[in-house]
């Protein structure tokens, strides 16, 4: 099987892939100590060839992560030329820009040898329960507020663990149990794919470099073909978000000329001196998301996927920021990025595109209760867009999938007594397809100290607007104690306060009849 797989060979081993990458995930699931792993699925474990060309991911895996786990692999590699790999060496780095574009998110990447050989790479991101530093906050104005950087390291080399490392990580953060917790449910994520795959190629005697180009080589043949049943042509979209003192600007123009599309940002707002920038790795991996779901969704997705796709954003823009641009709140920015390239692809193939939504949402609070820390980030949805075949879901996160965390969770792990969380009826934008709805989440706070909280939100001025006639839909709103409140900046809750958070709704596609 070294020259020629066979395509049923293939079918039965691509299905082994998925299932290695799936226990592995199940495996960091159930070892994680913070809700963000158990509750809100914000990780993602992919395995890579030797060179760091994303293979395979698990089914679960947020868009985001597996675009940006194979390039910190090869950023891995730079550092770690492979001759000077081991067996038993763990690789850890929060680096923004070679990593995810911030720091609350730690990748973990472990080479894998089959026989002596350097074959693979097992790989997994997670954001962390805590990093240190201020909360994570959109109104932060530079990296080194953000929390703890870490370099490209050897966290465990050839079997051995750095303890240095580990005692460097658990004494800057607020939580060191559940931050290592989560460190170390990650490499046993990795570990578990390496046994797995080793049991795989022992078993098949596969060559995983064959195996590689040919599952790659099948998806860049499909994202051709996609691209290809576009109309060849310049497609350009303009979005704007609420922004800080300044709307914010995304422009894109989409070149696309047969079998292959170039996207240019150029226009796009410079860089900001708050944490909504977003790094090369990130705008690069939801600007392929954005094509692949509306071209290509049933394909595999790995390196090949990406092939036909060039991007170009100028350095100093939003999506291309110079360090030190802090990054934390980049989903912000990011997530238009489908929206962006489906907005200015919807003339091209309207049925095919939805409207703008929101993302998720997020609030991370820490402080002390009855004389213990604690920390936690804890997530809710919102509206997506319409199409031109349905409705927008409610209350999704789109492009995302982090799931909204349940309310045990949060009421278990800090200081909140929830008094509802219900769809905020109503807030989908109309049109010949409605926008989803957003949410509506009420809690009081009963701390017997005051807590430093923040709030990620998207669309609290600037309504998702809605496309080819739809109407946008209802723009997010917080409220402390019955008055609205900018959520830009940190926030302290008062033991006792009443805090309602309403997302907004997504736009409806079509003129309403």
């Amino acid at each position: 099987m070294s020259q020629k797989i066979d395509p049923f060979a293939l079918e039965i081993i691509w299905t082994r892939l998925i299932s290695i990458v799936d226990e592995a995930a199940t495996t960091f699931v159930r070892t994680a100590f913070s809700s963000l792993a158990r509750e809100a699925n914000d990780y993602a474990v992919v395995i890579t060839d030797a060179v760091g060309q994303a293979v395979a991911q698990s089914s679960v895996s947020i868009p985001s992560f597996t675009g940006t786990v194979p390039a910190t692999i090869r950023y891995f590699l730079k550092r770690f030329p492979a001759e000077t790999l081991q067996e038993g060496d763990v690789l850890i780095t929060n680096d923004p820009w070679m990593g995810t574009g911030h720091v609350h998110d730690i990748t973990i990447a472990t080479p894998v040898f089959w026989r002596g050989t350097l074959v693979a790479f097992a790989g997994i991101t997670s954001h962390m329960p805590d990093i240190g530093g201020r909360l994570r906050s959109s109104g932060i104005r530079e990296i080194y507020e953000e929390g703890l950087q870490i370099p490209m390291l050897k966290l465990v080399e050839a079997g051995r663990t750095n303890s240095v490392i580990v005692d460097f990580i658990a004494q800057n953060v607020r939580v060191p149990e559940a931050t290592m917790g989560d460190v170390w449910g990650e490499v046993a994520a990795c570990h578990k794919v390496s046994e797995r795959l080793h049991e795989l190629l022992d078993e098949t005697e596969v060559a995983f470099p064959d195996l590689s180009r040919e599952i790659r080589a099948r998806s860049e043949a499909a994202m051709r073909e996609a691209i290809r049943q576009l109309p060849s042509g310049e497609y350009r979209y303009d979005i704007e978000h609420d922004g800080f003192e300044d709307k914010i600007l995304i422009r894109a123009c989409i070149k696309v000329a047969e079998e292959s599309m170039h996207i240019d940002f150029t226009g796009t707002s410079p860089q900001l001196p708050r944490a909504v920038n977003v790094v090369p790795n990130y705008t690069s991996a939801y600007t392929i998301y954005g094509i692949k779901a509306m071209i290509c969704p049933d394909i595999p997705n790995n390196q090949g996927s990406s092939v036909p796709v060039s991007i170009f954003a100028p350095e100093g823009c939003i999506l291309n920021p110079r360090y030190p641009a802090p990054g934390g709140a980049r989903g912000m920015i990011g997530h238009l990025l489908p929206v962006a390239v489906m907005g200015a692809l919807s003339a091209a193939a309207p049925d095919r595109v939805w409207a703008p939504g929101s993302g998720n949402s997020a609030l991370t609070i820490a402080g002390q209760h009855h004389g213990r820390p604690y920390a936690g980030v804890y997530f809710w949805n919102a509206g997506q867009g319409a199409s031109q075949k349905r409705d927008g879901l409610s209350v999704i996160s789109f492009p995302s999938n982090l799931s909204n965390t349940a309310i045990e969770q949060m009421e278990a792990s800090v200081p909140i007594r929830v008094r509802h969380r219900e769809i905020r009826r109503g807030s989908g934008g109309a049109g010949a397809h409605r926008g989803g709805d957003g949410l509506k989440f009420a809690f009081r706070f009963i701390g017997d100290s005051p807590a430093v909280c923040s709030f990620i939100m998207t669309r609290m001025k600037i309504a998702p607007p809605g496309l080819q006639g739809g109407e946008a839909g209802l723009p997010g709103r917080v409220t402390i104690d019955g008055k609205t409140t900018n959520i830009v900046e940190h926030i302290v809750l008062q033991p006792g306060s009443e805090v309602v958070i309403e997302t907004a709704g997504g736009g409806g596609f079509g003129a309403p009849a």
